[in-house]
């Protein structure tokens, strides 16, 4: 797989500051085949050329091109606003043999003003809620130890999300981990120079801050990673 990664074209940042302005099918449709040249194709090769680096400090994230790279059409079933295209290119790094969204993963966006890079844990379901809970209760010194490493601390700053206003039911509302259990979301997010999408700069930079960031991907995907190393037997198994 590629290592090298030239960056994106500023056309391609010009297309999406025109798809901002013209957020409806009759713009896109025609352009399509625009869209395909000047980012669909270059996210494939930058996910390959991340899927090298994860390979070596974090091989249980190498994820498929395909899957990884989020489409460009919304979903505007349940949605007010009925805009048809979103307006930045993003991917995900979910641990493997888990659903794109499930557990801690590393992901990236951007659009033609932003650079965005997170790390951890953004919208869990109630089984997931309990397990990273329950791993914090125990091992919560752990968790600390790692939110307090200076590089990370310079890097992304503190740990993010969205808390509840009590402890959730069967945890002690004195528990010394009280503030990390309340939490609905834990990660770590930071604003990029944007300056860096149209050079060979990009890759390097987010491998940087996605290894910064992976012993607290890690950590908070402990209780997923026995699942899905059972989900890769079982595969293995049914050929």
């Amino acid at each position: 797989m590629p290592t090298k990664f030239p960056g994106f074209s500023p056309e391609a940042l010009k297309f999406l500051r025109k798809l901002a302005k013209n957020n409806k099918r009759e713009w896109f449709q025609p352009r399509k085949q625009q869209y395909d040249e000047l980012i669909k194709l270059l996210m494939v090769q930058l996910v390959e050329c991340l899927n090298s680096e994860f390979a070596e400090f974090a091989p249980n994230y190498v994820t498929v091109p395909q899957k990884a790279v989020f489409r460009i059409y919304r979903d505007t079933r349940f949605s007010a606003n009925k805009a048809p295209y979103k307006t930045h290119v993003a991917a995900i790094f979910p641990l493997q043999n888990t659903p794109k969204n499930y557990g801690s993963a590393f992901y990236f966006h951007f659009n033609a003003k932003e650079l965005l890079v997170f790390g951890g844990v953004w919208s869990p379901e109630r089984e997931e809620l309990l397990a990273i809970r329950n791993l914090l209760q125990e091992s919560y010194e752990e968790f600390r130890e790692l939110l307090r490493d200076r590089r990370l601390r310079s890097a992304v700053g503190e740990l993010k999300g969205e808390e509840l206003t009590r402890m959730p039911a069967g945890f002690p509302v004195d528990h010394p981990a009280e503030g990390l259990i309340r939490k609905k979301q834990w990660y770590l997010e930071t604003m990029v120079d944007a300056s860096l999408i149209t050079t060979p700069k990009l890759l390097p930079e987010l491998v940087r801050y996605f290894h910064i960031m992976a012993p607290v991907v890690e950590f908070l995907n402990r209780p997923f990673a026995q699942t899905a190393k059972k989900s890769k037997k079982m595969l293995f198994l049914a050929f």
